[in-house]
């Protein structure tokens, strides 16, 4: 899917960007004064110095994942969220250039961003498939011609060692990347008013189904009710509290209640069982449907 901003938002863009490169660039020992300085003493200024110096690396990153269809300024945005948690990470004391360690956090945070909306579906969940995601297209270029309609084996072999991951997961991953997200609402056609909806089947059970549900399961209360109604109470108690109900009680409570052993209470569960199932069957025509072995 791409996103294509309106003429008031690359405006907005591109003063952004001029007022990027405007920014001075810093020398080493400023920007580890700088870094200081907010690290030990809060020192927003300097944060704020530290870090607008830096939003060209942010611009320059985000031309780089912008052919993956997504807003340059959303880019930008989560390049910037990542050049601020390099600022507050960074060690001056380490000896490596700020520019140096915000890419790492500028790249992680733009990379993330992608996975996230280039796809409804989530996308690179694992290290090898977000290796996958970011190099398939540059390695499948190298390797054979762009334009074929999918990989070889060879190829897909060759990008698998390149990238030490598993050649299904190279399978997978081409597969995914293959096509892009569609709206069901989408017509088939240019000159069709059909829309993909339209041919999707209806799963749920027809009005006549539905119906003759309602009345089988009515039919098959009331034998079960007037079966109950033949049954002994001590039998009935049994029955309604160890198959009636969810949570059923058990053979040992059942007895304490009845002052009799929890063996004894299954013999009469049993006993009840074959009078319910002999008193049914006297009432519907194919007795065989009611009772299929498990």
């Amino acid at each position: 899917m791409a996103y294509i901003d309106d003429p008031q938002t690359q405006r907005a863009n591109l003063d952004y960007i001029r007022a990027s490169m405007r920014e001075p660039l810093l020398t080493r020992s400023r920007e580890f004064e700088l870094a200081r300085k907010w690290r030990d003493h809060g020192d927003q200024d300097a944060l704020h110095e530290l870090v607008r110096s830096y939003t060209r690396l942010v611009i320059s990153t985000a031309t780089k994942y912008r052919n993956y269809g997504l807003p340059m300024g959303d880019l930008v945005q989560e390049g910037n969220v990542g050049l601020m948690q390099a600022a507050a990470r960074f060690e001056a004391e380490r000896d490596v250039r700020f520019s140096t360690y915000a890419s790492w956090w500028i790249r992680s945070a733009m990379q993330d961003y992608v996975l996230r909306n280039w796809s409804i579906v989530r996308t690179g969940t694992t290290a090898a498939q977000k290796s996958l995601f970011f190099n398939l297209r540059r390695l499948r270029a190298k390797i054979e011609d762009p334009s074929s309609a999918s990989l070889s084996h060879e190829g897909r072999q060759r990008i698998a060692t390149e990238l030490r991951v598993e050649m299904r997961d190279v399978e997978s991953m081409e597969m995914r990347m293959s096509g892009s997200d569609q709206s069901l609402n989408t017509p088939i056609a240019d000159s069709s008013e059909d829309s993909w909806q339209d041919f999707l089947p209806d799963q749920r059970p027809s009005p006549e189904d539905v119906v003759i549900g309602m009345r089988d399961a009515d039919s098959r209360s009331r034998w079960l009710a007037e079966a109950i109604g033949e049954l002994s109470p001590r039998e009935q108690k049994i029955i309604r509290q160890r198959r009636l109900v969810d949570d059923g009680a058990t053979l040992e409570q059942l007895g304490r209640e009845l002052g009799v052993s929890k063996e004894r209470v299954r013999q009469l569960e049993h006993r009840a069982l074959t009078k319910l199932k002999a008193s049914i069957q006297r009432r519907v025509d194919q007795p065989d449907e009611l009772f299929v072995e498990a």
